[in-house]
């Protein structure tokens, strides 16, 4: 065992020993939190400083870089588009001299027309004086000299296309001069470009009203527009083509189909006749909007010239007997009584029949029994068409074979031979 002395010795020491370890413990503990606190709040507000600092510098840096952005975008806003190949430019005329013009295109350079370009400007070029403000189509960037080559001619005739196009979107209407014709429609100039005027572009009182569509029958009617002035507009333009289309129509009516559908088959209406031709009259049912009466139509009975039955400005009472294709086609005959309705009570096929000579056609001789009520006889009964005028006057009455009667379809074939038998 250790001796009592050094026991008490060594507790003695520990004791010691601990006091100072809980002493220094003791102290360790109270400055670590009060060192604790105020290390914390330096480092807050140190850290707080950082953060602005950082705050700071990056909305600085935001700044500046939405000042340059700023900057550059307002002087790439400022500067301006360099010229490209077809640009149309204008400028100030700085020179104009024997055979060449001199522009001022700031910041660019200066433009000249010369050589080619100057022949084809000639007239323009003596129409402007030094100061003048002109505008041109660009056509090489950078010739030999140095000089930006363009061409007055050219631009004046984009900025024509230019026009053309304002014209269509506004629907512009000029009066024009009708320069020719040829057989599908009129030949219009406007600002020195030719134009087109089809002929189905047409309002109804220029129409070329032609019986079986005759080519040179139309070329006909519509000669007789040349050197007129008449009211257009234009329809389409393509510049690249040079072509410009016209229309005589108002580009305001309402479209024709729609205008067709509010009519029915049967409609009984009046209308007035805007137009006669040798195969009918054309009759105006409502504004813009027209019907044709065949010459087949007009009456039960034969019909050689409308003209001498009606006049333009008459009004008349049609029928509508067909609506096709956005076309109406009327009738005057169809709201009389039929003839051959009374006839099928009469005639009958083999009776003999006296009949009146209306008519020679290439098929032989057309005779009436009556009324609306006609036959034909046949030119193979004669041989030729001379021989069938020996033996038939027109005008004259003649005794008749019916060898065919049909009242239904209204036809009816006679023989003339009956009168050699008797």
């Amino acid at each position: 065992m250790y001796p009592l002395s050094w026991r008490k010795s060594l507790t003695a020491k520990r004791e010691t020993l601990r006091k100072t370890m809980f002493g220094i413990k003791k102290n360790k503990s109270s400055v670590t939190k009060d060192d604790t606190e105020k290390v914390a709040e330096k480092d807050n507000e140190s850290l707080e400083n950082k953060e602005t600092k950082e705050d700071v510098s990056e909305e600085l840096e935001e700044e500046k870089t939405s000042k340059k952005e700023s900057l550059m975008g307002r002087l790439l806003s400022e500067t301006p588009t360099p010229p490209e190949i077809d640009d149309i430019i204008e400028g100030k005329v700085l020179g104009i001299e024997k055979s060449s013009v001199y522009i001022d295109l700031p910041p660019f350079g200066t433009g000249i027309i010369y050589g080619r370009e100057y022949l084809n400007a000639r007239d323009i070029i003596r129409k402007i004086n030094i100061g003048d403000t002109v505008a041109g189509k660009v056509v090489s960037l950078d010739n030999k000299d140095g000089y930006i080559e363009i061409s007055l001619k050219e631009a004046r005739q984009a900025l024509l296309w230019s026009e053309a196009e304002d014209a269509i979107r506004d629907k512009t209407v000029f009066e024009l001069t009708v320069q020719d014709a040829n057989k599908g429609g009129l030949i219009i100039g406007w600002q020195g470009i030719q134009g087109f005027l089809p002929a189905s572009q047409l309002k109804p009182e220029h129409y070329p009203r032609v019986d079986d569509g005759d080519k040179e029958k139309i070329l006909g009617e519509l000669r007789k527009l040349v050197d007129q002035k008449i009211a257009v507009s234009i329809i389409s333009a393509i510049p690249k083509e040079g072509k410009l289309i016209f229309s005589e129509k108002d580009r305001e009516q309402k479209d024709r189909t729609e205008m067709v559908d509010k009519f029915s088959l049967g409609d009984e209406l009046v209308g007035e006749i805007t137009g006669i031709v040798d195969f009918g009259i054309f009759v105006k049912i409502e504004e813009e909007l027209e019907g044709l009466v065949h010459i087949s139509e007009i009456d039960w009975g034969l019909v050689e010239n409308p003209r001498t039955m009606f006049k333009v400005g008459d009004k008349v009472k049609v029928k509508i007997i067909e609506i096709k294709d956005g076309k109406i086609s009327l009738s005057i005959k169809a709201l009389k009584e039929n003839p051959w309705v009374e006839a099928s009570k009469k005639y009958k096929k083999d009776d003999i029949v006296k009949g009146v000579v209306i008519k020679f056609n290439k098929h032989g001789a057309l005779a009436s029994i009556e009324e609306g009520v006609a036959g034909l006889i046949h030119i193979s009964e004669f041989g030729s068409e001379d021989k069938l005028r020996e033996k038939l006057e027109l005008g004259k009455t003649y005794d008749f074979k019916i060898t065919l009667f049909d009242p239904k379809e209204q036809k009816m074939a006679l023989t003339h031979t009956i009168t050699e038998k008797q």
